[in-house]
């Protein structure tokens, strides 16, 4: 049986522990919502107060020159790119990743449009982050009415081939279920989908900074992400835009501002849309907030993936371990599946008071979330959690489902953000 001493032994001989140094989290606090909100990386108030009280208090607005505030969205996206396999000139920081979605699949369509005519179909998973749905739902009514989003479950999209008919002009799936932790297989997963004479854009907020990415190996067409999950860009930070070298130059994207002119400061009437990869920018950009999430891409520019991506696998490999050997007597299910292949970096966890047990976990200064219907989710950023962090997060669990504690009206109420 696996006891606390050899969790603390296994976090002693951690080659990344130090890493734990790049973040500050409160004291007495295990934090493992990283999948939510990374932790506040240890030079972020610095980077900030560098650019609120020098940049821009003492450079005003020759800053946008003298301090690079113009190229940080291609700068950031540079960095982006190395993480999930780009390859240089691929990727833009900016704008939601809502917002890039649209710009990625109106530009997919567009180009489908003439590859592929009489293709109408948008195919999603039904378990995609919702705001993807709510968005393609969006897009293709601006479209028109011969244009459908169609849904599938997650098992359907994994034997994708069953679903690709000839009216499918674009899927888009989420690398990781946001969910259950599900991993797609991103190779295979496109090749089936090219096969099928579709194009596909894949969402890596669950899959950025957690494990890695081969965009460009895999033949990817586009994708979007996020910067403030396992990345710890902060709250609300920019996300990203890739594009592969092939599709930048196809078509204009539809949000077409000013900073993704050719010229922008010819202040021209008409658009002419700059090459590559800077026409997927649209409005002028929140410099402070780029500027802070650089500090975590710079934390992960140190970092060697592949032993993030171990670690990450270990510590879920524990948590899985210490739940079937520590609450056999309570209704839990691991929907997280089990093959390594098949896992992003967090373990999901359903049970029938899911939403109080969590409640009652937070008060204890262990940071889960809870995700209906009845799911408690634990992100395990490999950077700053350890096995031993694992250990007494299942201990409190116990604890917790053995004395009924989440059974008590303050873990009942919900506030707006659950």
């Amino acid at each position: 049986m696996i006891d606390r001493t050899a969790c603390e032994i296994r976090d002693e001989n951690d080659p990344l522990r130090a890493f734990r140094e790049d973040f500050v989290l409160p004291e007495g606090t295990i934090y493992l919502d990283g999948n939510s909100l990374g932790a506040r990386t240890a030079g972020a108030a610095a980077r900030a107060h560098e650019v609120v009280t020098n940049e821009w208090g003492t450079g005003l607005i020759r800053s946008w020159n003298t301090a690079g505030w113009f190229d940080l969205p291609v700068t950031l996206g540079e960095k982006i790119s190395g993480l999930v396999g780009g390859g240089s000139g691929s990727t833009v920081v900016t704008d939601s990743t809502s917002i890039n979605l649209f710009k990625a699949a109106a530009a997919a369509l567009d180009i489908q449009a003439e590859d592929a005519p009489g293709r109408t179909v948008v195919l999603t998973q039904q378990e995609n982050f919702p705001s993807d749905i709510y968005l393609l739902q969006g897009l293709t009514r601006q479209l028109g009415d011969h244009y459908e989003v169609r849904l599938v479950d997650d098992e359907v999209a994994a034997g994708l081939p069953t679903a690709l008919t000839d009216e499918v002009a674009l899927v888009v799936l989420s690398h990781v279920n946001y969910r259950t932790g599900r991993l797609f297989d991103m190779a295979a997963t496109t090749e089936a989908i090219h096969a099928g004479g579709a194009a596909v854009i894949w969402d890596l907020c669950h899959s950025a900074g957690a494990l890695e990415v081969d965009l460009a190996g895999s033949g990817a067409d586009m994708a979007i992400g996020c910067t403030y999950k396992f990345l710890n860009g902060g709250p609300g930070a920019p996300a990203f835009i890739w594009v592969s070298g092939a599709l930048q130059n196809r078509r204009p994207q539809p949000l077409s501002g000013w900073w993704g002119h050719a010229r922008p400061f010819d202040m021209a009437a008409d658009y002419t849309p700059a090459e590559g990869i800077r026409r997927f920018l649209t409005g002028t950009q929140p410099v402070l907030s780029l500027s802070v999430a650089e500090v975590g891409l710079d934390i992960f520019a140190r970092a060697d993936m592949a032993a993030v991506r171990s670690k990450s696998l270990e510590l879920s490999d524990l948590f899985m371990t210490l739940a079937e050997q520590r609450l056999p007597d309570h209704p839990i299910e691991i929907v997280t599946p089990r093959e390594h292949e098949h896992r992003g970096s967090q373990v999901s966890i359903t049970h029938p008071e899911a939403f109080a047990v969590m409640s009652a976990l937070i008060e204890r200064g262990i940071i889960g979330d809870y995700r209906e219907p009845s799911v408690l989710r634990f992100g395990l950023t490999p950077l700053y959690v350890g096995f031993t962090d694992v250990w007494d997060t299942v201990e409190a669990l116990r604890d917790i489902l053995d004395n009924r504690s989440w059974d008590a009206p303050r873990h009942q109420v919900r506030g707006a953000v659950t």
